[in-house]
């Protein structure tokens, strides 16, 4: 088997368990653990297992990596909140298909805030994936507008999510063309768990621990196999396939949480969701493959 076939079915593998762990977590948080809580521990796992990984470049970190890497990880830091404390109030294939328009949001944020030129296949997926949005999120009501006073609280959570996490790509783009991925890897996990640790004294719920078995595999599998090694296993694989079909393999991490979602927890999307769904995931394949806006990323469940 050639390397270029393994770094893509190795891709596959990733996207899917990216994909998964959204019913996954969604079971876990739902009762057994609150969501702040569940991120703190799998973070501080992921962070143990990559100085481990990484241990050579752990150790080579000096001031500018630091800096760097802690402004990537307070945006994962918000990114993860608002999508973990999201997915208890609304489906983890929504959730999925919510967090995916953070890649369409990029070249937005790029034009708006560092004024790069973006072309009109990236604006096409923009306004492809946020008319998704809508027909996702917002039900059918008397008016063309829909019924936005049943809009569900769990989708803006998500949405402020996939903000969240637009800035994180951004930043780790700059931040990985300065310094070592092994760095920033490691960095942008241990500043989130930091960031999780300082602000769950202030959380406004209670943070309770019932250690199922749900909420343990959860752990393990999101915090090992989810993010250290997801990470690792990309960083290996795009050295040896393209940006675009690194972007077309990271486009299905939607369809698998819907897949999964369907298969565990029996959750399906009406016409009309299932229709802004497919419009989100044809926003982020317009954007990604025609727009010329391909930017690292890493795992985001």
């Amino acid at each position: 088997m050639s390397r270029a076939l393994k770094a893509h079915l190795l891709l596959v593998l990733v996207t899917f368990i990216w994909g998964s762990t959204f019913v996954l977590i969604k079971a876990a948080v739902q009762h057994d653990i609150s969501p702040l809580l569940f991120n703190l521990v799998r973070m501080l796992l992921a962070t143990a297992a990559l100085a481990l990984i990484f241990r050579a470049d752990v150790k080579a970190i000096r001031g500018p990596a630091l800096r760097s890497g802690a402004l990537v990880g307070m945006f994962m830091w918000l990114g993860y909140e608002f999508q973990t404390t999201g997915i208890r109030h609304t489906t983890a294939s929504k959730s999925a298909f919510i967090t995916g328009i953070s890649v369409v949001l990029v070249p937005l944020f790029l034009s708006i805030f560092w004024r790069r030129n973006v072309n009109h296949w990236a604006v096409a997926g923009v306004a492809c994936a946020f008319v998704g949005l809508f027909l996702l999120t917002v039900p059918a009501g008397e008016s063309a507008f829909g019924n936005w006073t049943s809009v569900n609280a769990g989708d803006v959570l998500t949405f402020l999510c996939a903000v969240g996490f637009a800035f994180q790509i951004i930043f780790l783009g700059r931040a990985t063309e300065r310094h070592s991925v092994g760095q920033i890897a490691f960095l942008q996990i241990a500043i989130a768990a930091a960031w999780m640790a300082v602000s769950i004294p202030f959380a406004p719920e209670v943070q309770h621990l019932h250690p199922s078995k749900i909420v343990i595999w959860g752990i393990l599998i999101t915090g090992l196999f989810g993010t250290a090694f997801a990470f690792s296993i990309q960083a290996w694989a795009q050295q040896f396939t393209s940006l675009t079909h690194t972007a077309l393999i990271f486009s299905l991490e939607p369809v698998f949480a819907w897949i999964t979602s369907y298969v565990v927890l029996g959750e399906r999307l009406g016409a009309r969701a299932g229709l802004g769904a497919m419009m989100i995931l044809a926003g982020v394949l317009i954007s990604e493959l025609l727009g010329g806006t391909s930017v690292p990323r890493d795992s985001k469940a």
